[in-house]
C-alpha cells in the first residue's frame, strides 16, 4: 500500500473517532451544567473542564474572552479556528476519504459524505439547547455508523489495519484525556472526593463513554473512583479501556509487520506501552498520582503515533 493511502486511511479514522469524543465531551458538559446548585452546579467548572479535555484551552484563549456554555460549544462544535472541533474533524476526515475515494467500501464513503452534507445544514444556526443535543447525538451516530461500515465491509488487510490503528490511537489518548480531567480539574476545592457531586461526575464520566452499565455489571457495587478507573485503564473487555485500545495497536501493527515482513520502532514501542499497562496496578497508581500515570500513557501513545507516522505514513 502507498504511504498516502495509508495515511489518509489512518487520519480519517482518528478524525471520526476525534469528532465523536469532542460530542462526547460537550454532552456531559450539558449534563453537570444542568446540575442544580444544591449539588454544586453554580460553583464547578464543567466548560473549562471540556477544553481541558480535549487539549484546546490555548488556542480557544486566542479567539474568546469569556469560558461560557456558549463560547465553548461554538468553539468545539463549529469554529473555522480549531482544527479539532467536530466541524473541522468531519471536513478534514471527508478530504482525506475523499482522496482515497477507491481504497473505500461505498458504506465507508456514504457514511462521511452524507455526514459532510448534513453538517453543512446546521452551519449558521442558533441552536436551542435541545436542537444543540440532537446534533450531538447525531455527531456520535456518525461516528458510529462510520466505525461500523468499515468493520462490517472491509477487506482483512493493510487497509483496514491502519483504520484500526488510528482509531485505537485516537480512542486511548481520549479516555485517558477524560480521566485526567477528571482527576485534576471537575471537582471544585470546595467539594469533598466521594460526595454528592463527585459521585454524580463519575457517573457522567462513565456515561460519556459509554460505560456505566458495564461498570456496574463488572463490580456490582456503587460508583468509586478508583473502580472507574480500574475499568477504564485495565478491563481488557471495555472497548474504551486503555489496556484496549493498545492491545489493539498491538495485533494489528504486528499483523502489519507480518505482511511486509519487517518489524520496527513502533511494534516495539506498542510492545512497551502494553507491559507498563500489564505492570501496573490501580492501587499504586492512586497512591503515586493518577495523574502522572495519565500524563505518563498519554506521552508514551503520543511517541507510538509519532512512529507509526514515521515508519509507515511519510
Amino acid at each position: 500500500m502507498l504511504s498516502r493511502t495509508a495515511d489518509n486511511l489512518y487520519w480519517l479514522s482518528r478524525y471520526a473517532e476525534r469528532a465523536d469524543f469532542v460530542a462526547r465531551i460537550l454532552d456531559a458538559a450539558h449534563r453537570l451544567a444542568a446540575l442544580p446548585s444544591s449539588y454544586g452546579g453554580r460553583a464547578s467548572n464543567e466548560w473549562a473542564s471540556a477544553l481541558e479535555s480535549t487539549g484546546d484551552a490555548d488556542e480557544f484563549k486566542k479567539h474568546y474572552d469569556a469560558v461560557n456554555e456558549h463560547t465553548v460549544c461554538d468553539f468545539l462544535a463549529f469554529s473555522r479556528h480549531n482544527p479539532s472541533s467536530i466541524r473541522s474533524c468531519i471536513e478534514t476526515a471527508r478530504e482525506n476519504a475523499r482522496s482515497i475515494r477507491t481504497a473505500l467500501t461505498t458504506e465507508m464513503w456514504d457514511a462521511i459524505n452524507g455526514a459532510w452534507l448534513e453538517l453543512r445544514s446546521y452551519e449558521g444556526r442558533e441552536l436551542s439547547r435541545d436542537e444543540f443535543s440532537q446534533f450531538l447525538d447525531w455527531v456520535k451516530q456518525v461516528s458510529l455508523a462510520f466505525d461500523g461500515s468499515a468493520y462490517r465491509t472491509m477487506l482483512r488487510n493493510d487497509g483496514y489495519w491502519f483504520t484500526r490503528l488510528g482509531m485505537a490511537i485516537e480512542r486511548a489518548d481520549n479516555t485517558a484525556r477524560i480521566l485526567d480531567v477528571k482527576y485534576q480539574i471537575l471537582l471544585p476545592a470546595s467539594e469533598r472526593v466521594g460526595g454528592t457531586l463527585d459521585y454524580f461526575q463519575w457517573t457522567t464520566i462513565l456515561r460519556e463513554v459509554s460505560a456505566f452499565n458495564a461498570y456496574h455489571w463488572v463490580y456490582r457495587e456503587s460508583i468509586k473512583p478508583v473502580l472507574v478507573a480500574d475499568l477504564l485503564i485495565f478491563n481488557r473487555q471495555m472497548p474504551r479501556s486503555l489496556t484496549n485500545c493498545v492491545g489493539m495497536l498491538v495485533e494489528h501493527l504486528d499483523l502489519i509487520a507480518d505482511s511486509y515482513g519487517r518489524r520496527g520502532e513502533s511494534q516495539r514501542l506498542a510492545s512497551n506501552l502494553r507491559s507498563y499497562l500489564h505492570n501496573a496496578d490501580i492501587d499504586r497508581i492512586f497512591a503515586s498520582g493518577l495523574h502522572e500515570f495519565i500524563e505518563a500513557f498519554i506521552g508514551e501513545n503520543n511517541k507510538l503515533g509519532a512512529a507509526i507516522s514515521d515508519q509507515y505514513l511519510i
